[in-house]
């Protein structure tokens, strides 16, 4: 079995084949360059792992900020507001699968001198290693999945996860249909906003596409803290003018913010 180390020098012989300084420059600091690349995103993934952290994301002091802002949204009006935190929507097992062979892959250039490419045995049980390797690192850095999971799947992904959320909070079950969610997924990088048909049909879509725009502005600014409560004090108005509060009105789901994993 030919040696995928020594193979580069093959490129520099034969008819249209690199010239051999190329070859030889390419041959010295490709491996340098993909071992750099990747410590770079390994980096990169090991930095940013508190951001997939909902507990990390919103501490005790900030959900605190949040529910009083809840509170004194929900005082004003006969509407309920849920807010509704998940560290992701979906497991993506593929999204780990794939980092697992990027790394098989990548482990096997890098690691091509040292392979034991005579022996197909102990070389696929070396690559195995590799790839679990992979695996468990996806599985601990969630930055890396994020880099192979296509935006589209994340859009979909976090969409049917809020509209389950709409329904698991019990938001389509208020008497007036005026139930609001705001629907945050961390590993999608996604904010979605839904409102009940009584509520929907006084403020359209345009209202909630600027609560939508007031969390992810927050966000930007580093505070998600700041987000959800700017979203629930545009919420709280629009539901306070339309729906204001009545006396003896009771509030039928509880004040609380939601902040779990999955």
């Amino acid at each position: 079995m030919v040696n995928p180390a020594a193979s580069l020098a093959l490129l520099a012989g034969g008819q249209g084949g690199w010239p051999p300084e190329w070859a030889s420059v390419l041959a010295r600091f490709g491996p340098l360059a993909l071992g750099a690349l990747a410590a770079l995103v390994l980096l990169r993934a090991l930095l940013r792992h508190h951001r997939y952290r909902a507990a990390r994301v919103l501490g005790d002091s900030e959900q605190s900020a949040v529910r009083a802002t809840l509170v004194a949204a929900e005082s004003r009006t006969i509407g309920e507001i849920v807010p509704v935190v998940v560290e992701r929507s979906d497991s993506h097992p593929q999204a780990r699968w794939i980092v697992a062979l990027g790394t098989l892959l990548l482990g096997s250039a890098l690691l091509a001198s040292w392979l034991p490419w005579g022996s197909p045995a102990l070389l696929l049980l070396c690559q195995a290693g590799l790839g679990a390797l992979g695996w468990a690192a996806a599985l601990a850095l969630p930055d890396l999945q994020r880099l192979v999971i296509s935006e589209q799947r994340a859009t979909h992904v976090a969409e049917e996860q809020a509209v389950q959320e709409f329904h698991r909070q019990g938001l389509a079950r208020t008497r007036d249909r005026t139930g609001v969610l705001l629907f945050v997924s961390l590993l999608e990088r996604r904010v979605i906003v839904l409102g009940d048909e009584g509520i929907h049909a006084r403020v359209g879509d345009e209202h909630w596409t600027a609560t939508t725009a007031a969390v992810l502005d927050g966000i930007a600014r580093g505070s998600l803290r700041d987000g959800l409560v700017a979203g629930i004090e545009r919420c709280g108005a629009v539901l306070a003018e339309h729906f204001p509060a009545r006396p003896g009105d009771r509030n039928e789901l509880a004040d609380r913010l939601v902040v779990r994993r999955q």
